[in-house]
């Protein structure tokens, strides 16, 4: 069983909690009783059917959007080892206007305090493309002084916060960040807090490339504002 979560801001991705925050299971459970499940062409489940899933890697607390979710240890490990290089898609808003150097940064990689990041796919998106997206809950500080602008980041690797460290690093502070693919999963619509089943889908092919190895990081000097 495979299975799409928009995870929504502010869920722990993990299925317990003793702090009183939402977590995976609280979703799964509101999504069931809202009837907020895409079965596709899958039969009806029953509650026992979501009792063995498991996340296949991880997003933020403060992060939103595509997780992946299975009852297959196999599969699992594939989706979330670093080594498969699955390339994960997230979509971010930053303050300030993101210039060629900023970007070529990013895309040839930068040094972080755990070492330098590989090279990643960067571009910045139009406004129109990102009309789709749902309000944040709560929204994002606003400064009038200051624009933002949305970039989108492909990665294939995983380090903990690392598109936040990445955008920071370049001068442009994160602020609302959303996965929209895993491999060839993607969010396609998918509301916060809904759910996709998968089954039935082709499987996925393996995602392994090359080992690649981090060109010579760039720093651009952000002028003065």
């Amino acid at each position: 069983m495979l299975v799409a979560l928009n995870k929504p801001y502010g869920v722990l991705c993990q299925f317990s909690g003793n702090d009183g925050r939402p977590t995976l299971a609280d979703v799964i459970q509101k999504a069931r009783t809202n009837a907020w499940i895409d079965a596709g062409t899958t039969t009806t489940r029953r509650d026992d059917d979501f009792a063995n899933i498991y996340p296949a890697g991880r997003l933020d607390l403060d992060s939103e959007g595509l997780l992946l979710l299975s009852d297959d240890g196999p599969l699992i490990h594939q989706i979330s080892d670093p080594r498969e290089k699955w390339p994960k898609t997230y979509w971010v808003q930053v303050e300030h206007l993101a210039t060629d150097a900023e970007l070529d940064a990013l895309r040839h990689g930068v040094v972080l305090n755990d070492g330098p990041t590989l090279p990643a796919s960067v571009r910045c998106l139009a406004d129109a493309d990102a009309e789709w997206l749902w309000p944040r809950d709560p929204p994002i500080r606003v400064r009038a002084a200051i624009p933002t602008c949305w970039l989108e980041i492909v990665l294939r690797e995983g380090r903990n916060r690392q598109v936040r460290r990445m955008t920071a690093a370049v001068g442009l502070p994160t602020l609302r960040l959303i996965r929209t693919a895993i491999g060839p999963y993607r969010l396609d619509g998918l509301l916060p807090g809904h759910l996709r089943i998968l089954d039935g889908q082709p499987a996925p092919a393996r995602m392994h490339v090359p080992r690649q190895k981090p060109l010579r990081p760039r720093f651009p000097k952000r002028p003065k504002r």
